[in-house]
């Protein structure tokens, strides 16, 4: 009785993994969201997905968004099979029950700030309150402005926020159509340039991490096409590392933003990519109970639910 069972559950599980098999041999496209400023956009230049894949007749098909909030909706619906962007848009996509999940870490990769013009009343963050301040909703400027209210004892709805997407903030910030700003690099770096004087750094109200980020049925379906992916995207940002320069120079010529704050943004990132440990997992975590505490998300989540470990390739 003990046999067969043991035969039945055998042959089960040797069915369903010739079924996982077969479809992952179906894969001909990985679909990448990426976002036109970033990093990944050099690497898009570079090729070296796109050879790495040439051997299993896998195409990379690029797809560029604004910021990370669509990156997430595209995951979300299907329309790409991975991401990269900041801490807050997973935390909104996970509480409205996208599957999704956390697959590698860029710890205190992109530094961001909140600014003033330099003619601006505004000295300290409780200067804020009141105030209209430009943020991406959902982005991980989002969840600094609150940390970085919290520090002061104020709330999110201490301020006007003004969402808008990078290009229509620093826009509206320059014609003084709102008091402040928070923004990650390289638009930080390009508002600082213009004279922009920076109220309170990211990393001094909290400790960020950007993530890349799979959708679940992929990450099931090709759970080896996906470490190779973070693997080779894992041998760019170290080529990036020794490579800075050439890696503000690309997104430069990409973007047309100024190529002193580009190299700017580059020389201060971090440009290292891990695992999730039990510190950046703790980390989002406390991102995403700010959220729900400001009633941004509808419930409160729990960021290890949907973690994928990745294990580096020697």
């Amino acid at each position: 009785m003990h046999r067969r069972h043991f035969l039945s559950a055998a042959l089960g599980g040797a069915i369903a993994a010739l079924a996982i098999e077969a479809k992952a041999a179906e894969l001909k496209e990985i679909r990448i969201g990426f976002q036109k400023a970033g990093v990944l956009f050099a690497f898009k230049q570079r090729r070296t997905l796109e050879i790495a894949f040439e051997p299993q007749n896998i195409a990379i098909k690029w797809i560029e968004f604004p910021f990370g909030p669509p990156i997430l909706e595209a995951l979300a619906t299907g329309s790409v099979d991975f991401g990269f962007t900041g801490d807050a848009p997973p935390i909104f996509s996970q509480a409205a029950g996208a599957d999704l999940l956390y697959v590698a870490a860029l710890p205190r990769n992109s530094i961001e700030g909140i600014v003033v013009r330099a003619d601006s009343a505004i000295r300290a963050i409780a200067d804020l309150k009141g105030k209209a301040i430009a943020i991406p909703k959902g982005s991980s400027a989002h969840n600094m402005t609150i940390a970085a209210l919290e520090t002061v004892g104020l709330s999110f709805n201490d301020i006007k926020p003004v969402y808008l997407a990078p290009a229509d903030g620093f826009a509206a910030f320059s014609r003084g159509s709102v008091d402040a700003w928070t923004i990650w690099d390289p638009y930080f770096a390009l508002a600082q340039k213009a004279g922009a004087r920076v109220v309170a750094l990211n990393t001094e109200v909290e400790q960020p991490s950007q993530f890349f980020l799979a959708a679940k049925s992929f990450a099931q379906a090709h759970p080896q096409t996906l470490t190779k992916l973070i693997d080779v995207f894992a041998r760019e940002l170290a080529w990036a590392r020794a490579h800075r320069p050439e890696l503000a120079q690309a997104i430069h010529d990409a973007t047309g933003i100024d190529q002193e704050a580009i190299l700017k943004a580059v020389q201060r990132a971090d440009l290292d990519v891990v695992p999730l440990n039990e510190q950046i997992v703790a980390n989002q975590q406390a991102a995403a109970d700010r959220f729900f505490r400001a009633g941004l998300i509808p419930k409160q989540i729990a960021v290890r639910d949907i973690i994928w470990t990745w294990t580096p390739s020697s």
